[in-house]
């Protein structure tokens, strides 16, 4: 049973990327790879092919194994609703609502779960790379644990540990790591990575060497800085902690605020990767520029605390203002629900049973119920008549007068959303209409914009070759397949 985990010396080190790279590697070799990543905690999910969720980084490294994501290969994904507390998803469905605390009495349970999930993506294939979560080294969290050692362990499972040199002191992050980690934890790790390294990787010789000696672990190479990175969908919403804000001659200016429970945020890639478009996440505390052409309201993991928190900020404001001047709004599920008239949660899906008014920009009203629908879909925009593919991933119904007249017919005879008298205000729960280029030249049409409709999705399996043949360049990639076992 070939398999290899990627642990790190902490979150946001590139461990996701490291292993989609691996796996598009591995299957260009002509193996049958599966990624897998036992717990994840995350508000970017994917729909699978047999009807589940899981975390959007699992869906890109099963793209990666040119294979189609199962609720297998990430068997527990947490979907934080505050900040003390997530809903749980268990192989692809909902199983409550939990607290860190009372979550801690569910990881035995789980942990047999995940090793179970394991052992059925690994009868499947020739390898399995698995992705750790956080840092091995947050010892305070080791009794109990199902993301990293504990999981290694129970699936006896070899480990690659991974240091990002770009947010510096790698030798102490990984020496540090060591130090902290009991006989039976050092020992799972057969070797190190050094990540995101920019410049003449000669000036770290001497650094790999130092490890080499306080550690033990054999170097197992060092990756350089992955540009082609940027193509890829971000696993959490730790990229929005460094919004990168677009200047020039740009054409159209679109701007998403960043609600509190941001979710799925990475189906506007394609719109940062357009050339023409000044894209921009907009933080807290930052009002919608007077200049905006559109402003889109994302999906959310909770849309009556975001649609609170959206008041909080004062962007309810702008964005009536934004309308009255002209501009265009376009709300994506969560998104979609608060431009309309009411939401209300009379059954506590999200949290305490509430109710509140919208932003009455959509002749509309949401009631949340249980029930959540998960499915991949396809069809047309109403204005346009330009194809779309996407996925539903959302709790509540939504009726009234607006949905008469829809934005999307989805195959099969049914519609979805809804669009105001006046064209200027939509609608809709379906994610990642931006995706086709068919359906994005559609949406942006209206904002004066033509552009060449070139599918996103063809960029981001370009990046995965060209993140392949940097690891096959710059990791001792024989050294990684004896460890893994191949």
């Amino acid at each position: 049973m070939a398999a290899l985990m990627i642990q790190g010396c902490g979150s946001d080190v590139g461990k996701s990327t490291l292993v989609a790279g691996l796996c598009r590697l591995f299957a260009n070799r002509g193996l049958i790879v599966r990624p897998f990543k036992p717990q994840n905690m995350s508000n970017n999910a994917a729909v699978t092919a047999d009807g589940g969720e899981i975390g959007r980084a699992q869906a890109l490294q099963a793209l990666a194994c040119r294979t189609p994501p199962t609720v297998h290969m990430n068997p527990v994904l947490l979907k934080p609703q505050s900040d003390v507390g997530a809903q749980v998803v268990v192989r692809g469905k909902v199983v409550g609502a939990y607290q860190a605390r009372a979550f801690q009495g569910l990881k035995p349970d789980l942990l047999a779960t995940t090793v179970e999930s394991y052992r059925l993506l690994a009868a499947e294939a020739d390898l399995v790379l698995v992705e750790g979560a956080g840092s091995p080294a947050e010892t305070n969290l080791r009794k109990g644990d199902i993301a990293n050692m504990g999981f290694a362990h129970a699936a006896d499972v070899p480990v690659a540990l991974v240091g990002d040199i770009d947010r510096g002191h790698v030798i102490a992050a990984l020496a540090g790591a060591h130090l902290v980690l009991d006989a039976a934890d050092r020992d799972r790790i057969k070797g190190f990575i050094i990540n995101k390294f920019r410049g003449d990787p000669s000036l770290f010789d001497e650094g790999r060497l130092e490890i080499v000696a306080r550690t033990g672990w054999p170097d197992l190479g060092m990756a350089p800085w992955l540009a082609a990175a940027r193509a890829l969908p971000a696993e959490d919403a730790v990229a929005l902690e460094r919004p990168v804000r677009a200047h020039g001659d740009r054409r159209v200016r679109i701007v998403v605020p960043m609600l509190s429970r941001i979710a799925n945020f990475d189906e506007f890639d394609p719109l940062r990767a357009d050339p023409d478009i000044d894209f921009a996440f907009l933080p807290p505390g930052t009002p919608v520029p007077g200049d905006a052409d559109l402003v889109i309201l994302p999906g959310t993991k909770a849309t009556l605390a975001d649609l609170a928190f959206l008041r909080a900020q004062g962007w309810d404001i702008d964005i009536l203002a934004h309308v009255r001047r002209g501009g265009r709004v376009l709300g994506v599920c969560g998104g979609y629900q608060m431009l309309g008239r009411t939401v209300s949660d009379p059954e506590g899906i999200e949290g305490a049973p509430g109710h509140s008014a919208g932003l009455g920009l959509l002749d509309v009203d949401t009631v949340l119920l249980g029930g959540k629908v998960l499915r991949a879909v396809s069809g047309r925009l109403l204005d346009g008549d330009a194809p779309f593919s996407g996925y539903e991933m959302h709790v509540g119904r939504t009726t009234g007068p607006a949905t008469a007249t829809p934005l999307l017919a989805l195959d099969g005879g049914a519609a979805d959303g809804a669009v105001s008298t006046d064209g200027r205000v939509a609608g809709a729960y379906v994610h990642g209409l931006f995706e086709r280029g068919e359906a994005r030249a559609a949406l942006l049409a209206p904002l004066g914009l033509a552009i060449t409709p070139r599918d996103h999705a063809s960029r981001v399996d370009a990046a995965l070759d060209e993140i392949a043949a940097m690891l096959e360049r710059s990791l001792d990639i024989e050294a990684v397949a004896r460890i893994a076992g191949l």
